[in-house]
């Protein structure tokens, strides 16, 4: 007989290991240390907290993604959010306020919730935001960012806030990463790396992964360059096509393999960097680990969605809670069906099997 997936263990042990990896990666500088140290404790406390609740037959996911703005400075190709129309160049006034997300904080706290990934838009366009986000020393804030707005004073926060990780979007090599984001952004980020690494400041790296940049973003010149500024986090974003014509650039069945296969050697040969994949070989996971299941989204104006690559929602956390946000009825209806462990093509099952997605949002499955 085959033995039952225990989601509840498999995210705990996913969230133990990069506490592991982490506390690693930060041996080397006695504040960052420090600050992990703590903050391994507080995960451990979290973690038996969502344990407690689980069996009471709650269950309450380790991650959350916030996109705390929908506006952006910078036009990237291919830009998911961009063509849902999540994202745009002046944002509209009707976004959550800086007490309405140190809200959403506390009660994430209260709930045991670990990581918050904040994201945008350009999410260091709201700095009252991540001010706020730094008083939440229990949770880890990875800011998901074009690093196009690093100044001074985000420097300092960063210093007095370890809980907040800047995470820049990279392609790979100059060339790569100009064509896809604009010219002149490959140079701004390096410029910033290294400025994080004169003042002992940790970062990490995002990294959208096509079958056009695979293997160069799995490469040591790549890694290497990236370990000798001081990055301590790689996140691997496979790309979700966003139209029929971009089809092309998502991972074949074969490069997902692949990839998955890169980070489990990776993580044995840059033990000083914590490798995550996104969103990650779902056969070992049940399926997808959306709508809840391992994490949510939340918009910029405080819509509950399944995933970023997923824009559907039925409540709203300025008119609930966020812990019945979870339990939406498009969530519910979500991790009761079939969508999540379908079959798909490329990085996300819900962004191909939007037409599923939009129905059970009517109520018509």
């Amino acid at each position: 007989m085959k033995e039952e997936f225990d989601l509840q263990e498999y995210l705990a042990q996913g969230v133990e290991q990069v506490v592991k990896d982490a506390l690693k990666a930060t041996l080397r500088d006695p504040r960052e240390s420090t600050f992990m140290i703590k903050f391994a404790s507080a995960s451990r406390k979290a973690s038996k907290h969502r344990e407690e609740l689980e069996k009471a037959g709650e269950h309450i996911p380790s991650y959350l993604i916030c996109s705390i703005t929908s506006r952006c400075n910078l036009h990237c190709a291919g830009c998911y959010s961009r063509c849902n129309n999540a994202t745009v160049d002046d944002a509209p006034v009707q976004q959550l306020t800086a007490e309405e997300w140190f809200k959403i904080f506390r009660e994430a706290d209260e709930l045991g919730v670990s990581f918050v990934l904040l994201a945008g838009g350009e999410p260091l366009l709201r700095r009252d935001i991540i001010e706020k986000a730094g008083e939440m020393q229990n949770i880890l804030f990875p800011i998901l960012t074009n690093g196009t707005f690093m100044d001074e004073k985000y420097f300092d926060l960063f210093d007095r806030c370890r809980n907040l990780l800047p995470v820049m979007s990279i392609e790979g090599n100059e060339e790569v990463t100009d064509a896809r984001r604009g010219k002149g952004i490959y140079n701004v980020l390096i410029k910033n790396m290294d400025k994080l690494h004169d003042r002992h400041l940790f970062f990490g790296a995002s990294v959208t992964v096509t079958r056009e940049n695979i293997k160069e973003v799995s490469s040591p010149e790549f890694l290497d360059s990236l370990k000798r500024r001081g990055c301590v986090a790689v996140i691997y974003v496979e790309y979700v096509p966003v139209s029929d014509e971009s089809t092309e650039l998502a991972l074949t069945e074969e490069e997902q393999k692949y990839l998955s296969d890169e980070i489990m050697r990776l993580r044995e040969e840059y033990p000083e960097i914590v490798f995550i994949s996104f969103p990650g070989d779902e056969k070992e996971s049940g399926g997808c680990v959306a709508a809840g299941r391992g994490f949510f989204h939340i918009n910029s104006h405080g819509g509950a969605e399944p995933c970023p690559f997923s824009p559907y929602s039925d409540i709203n956390v300025r008119d609930t809670s966020l812990r019945e946000a979870m339990h939406s009825r498009l969530f519910e209806a979500l991790r009761s069906s079939e969508i999540l462990a379908d079959d798909h093509i490329g990085g996300c099952v819900l962004h191909e099997k939007r037409d599923q997605v939009e129905a059970l949002l009517r109520g018509e499955m």
